[in-house]
C-alpha cells in the first residue's frame, strides 16, 4: 500500500492559508503557522526565508489552482448555446467551495499597495473577461448576436454574474427570489433589453 503524505513545505503552506483566511494577511505570524502546521519556527525560515516569502507562495499556490478553476468554469465548447454558457458560468461561480471563494475574499482584501507581481484580483478579472469575450467574438462570427462590442458584453455579463455571487457568498444578501428565477430574470435582461 503507497500512502501519500503532505511534504512540510505543503502543511506550511496549507496552514498558512487557513490563518491568512481567518485572521488576515497582517495577524498571521511565523509562530502561529508553525504551530497550525506541526512544524518548529525554524523549518519555516529555513525553507521560506521570510514571511513575506512565505506568503508570496501560498498565494501564487492558491491563486494558480483558482485561476485554473475559473479557465475550468468559463472556458467553452463551440457548440454551447449563449443560455447554457451562461448559466454554466453563474452556478459554476455560485457552486464554488468554500475554500475556493476563499482564494477570491483574500484577493479582495490585499492591502492597496500593488507590488511589481499583478493584484490577485485583476489576474481573476482576466482570465474570467477573456474567456467571456472570446465566447461573445465566436457568437457574433456565427450570427447568434448583433456586432456589438464583445468586451463591453462581456464586463456587464461578468458585472452581474460576479457581483451577485460576491453579495451572496461574501455579504450573505441573498436575492428576494429563488435563484433560478433570479438567473431568468438576468437572461430576460439580456437578450430583450429593458426598454418596453
Amino acid at each position: 500500500m503507497n500512502i501519500q503524505t503532505e511534504s512540510t513545505e505543503d502543511k506550511i503552506i496549507s496552514a498558512t492559508f487557513r490563518l491568512i483566511r481567518k485572521d488576515g494577511i497582517d495577524k498571521v505570524t511565523t509562530k502561529k503557522i508553525a504551530a497550525e502546521a506541526g512544524v518548529n519556527e525554524v523549518t519555516i525560515f529555513r525553507k521560506f526565508n521570510n514571511k513575506q516569502n512565505l506568503v508570496d507562495i501560498t498565494k501564487d499556490y492558491y491563486m494558480e489552482l483558482f485561476l485554473n478553476k475559473m479557465e475550468e468554469i468559463f472556458s467553452f465548447d463551440e457548440d454551447i448555446s449563449i443560455e447554457q454558457y451562461l448559466k454554466d458560468n453563474f452556478f459554476g461561480l455560485l457552486n464554488l467551495s468554500d475554500e475556493e471563494f476563499s482564494v477570491l475574499k483574500v484577493a479582495m482584501e490585499e492591502g492597496g499597495e500593488i507590488s511589481d507581481r499583478k493584484r490577485l484580483i485583476s489576474q481573476i478579472n482576466d482570465v474570467i473577461l477573456d474567456n467571456i469575450e472570446e465566447f461573445f467574438k465566436l457568437q457574433i462570427q456565427k450570427g447568434e448576436i448583433k456586432d456589438i462590442n464583445p468586451r463591453a458584453l462581456s464586463i456587464m455579463c461578468f458585472g452581474v454574474t460576479f457581483q451577485s455571487i460576491v453579495l451572496w457568498k461574501v455579504y450573505n444578501k441573498t436575492p428576494s427570489v429563488e435563484t433560478e428565477q433570479y438567473f431568468q430574470e438576468y437572461l430576460n435582461i439580456i437578450f430583450n433589453g429593458i426598454k418596453e
